[in-house]
């Protein structure tokens, strides 16, 4: 399939896991794709169309607004972008009775903040347009509010929350806002989770497995394409049944 070309797509986060999953995909189907994340992401093989690494650390506005120039002088206005960036405390997550604020304000601004500072900068060209697609990563963890999670899972809860009401601002411009939420995925983020928490994970999906990458990331190109363009406001939880929402 070529669903995508001559469309333009931002995966933040993307230079590993999920996020160059979904660039991938995005990529195959005919996307040009503008990766931005801290480390540089490598144009696979198979993608087909433009590809753009851009190295800068995505809490940085000032950063985030060059890059986005960037991307746009090289490939024209965003129709997609997959807010991809974030991360749980991992090494310094833990009992929130035993927690620091500072590890709160970091989760809070790489998940929730990154990803409003996101739509901000690019939202606004799609209503004029009257067309695009917001997909926001939230965490299966929001749904369940793991242990040893809290405040991953309250800035992905609030993902949630402020995308059903960008979706609902941006529904009558025929642009669309959704959310995700996978569960246990194997990537690299894995290896700084606490096993305990791992293990908690993979016993409560009724599916018994851990999932690859690139299955969240062909759900992100559907919910990216124009046969989803009736769905907007939907959080969708990709867990093997762990949650059913």
């Amino acid at each position: 399939m070529q669903r995508f070309t001559g469309k333009t797509a931002i995966v933040t986060g993307g230079a590993g896991g999920i996020g160059l999953a979904t660039a991938t995909r995005l990529a195959a189907e005919g996307a040009s794709v503008a990766v931005f994340d801290l480390n540089r992401a490598e144009r696979p093989d198979e993608a087909a169309a433009g590809w753009l690494s851009l190295e800068f650390d995505g809490t940085d506005g000032a950063a985030l607004a060059a890059a986005l120039a960037k991307a746009e002088s090289a490939f024209g206005p965003v129709d997609i972008l997959f807010n991809n960036l974030g991360q749980s405390g991992r090494e310094r997550a833990g009992l929130f009775c035993d927690s620091e604020e500072e590890v709160w304000r970091f989760v809070t601004e790489i998940n929730l903040i990154a990803t409003m500072r996101a739509c901000r900068r690019i939202a606004p060209g799609m209503r004029a347009r009257g067309s695009g697609r917001i997909i926001n990563m939230s965490s299966d963890a929001a749904l369940s509010g793991d242990l040893r999670l809290a405040d991953y899972a309250a800035a992905k809860m609030g993902i949630i929350g402020f995308t059903r009401a960008l979706a609902q601002e941006l529904a009558p411009h025929r642009v669309t806002v959704n959310a995700v939420c996978p569960g246990a995925i194997a990537t690299e983020a894995h290896n700084h989770i606490p096993r305990a928490t791992l293990d908690a994970l993979v016993a409560a999906t009724p599916a018994g497995f851990i999932a690859t990458p690139a299955e969240v990331g062909g759900l992100v190109a559907y919910l990216a394409s124009d046969e989803a363009r009736f769905i907007t406001g939907q959080t969708i939880a990709i867990n093997g049944g762990r949650n059913m929402i």
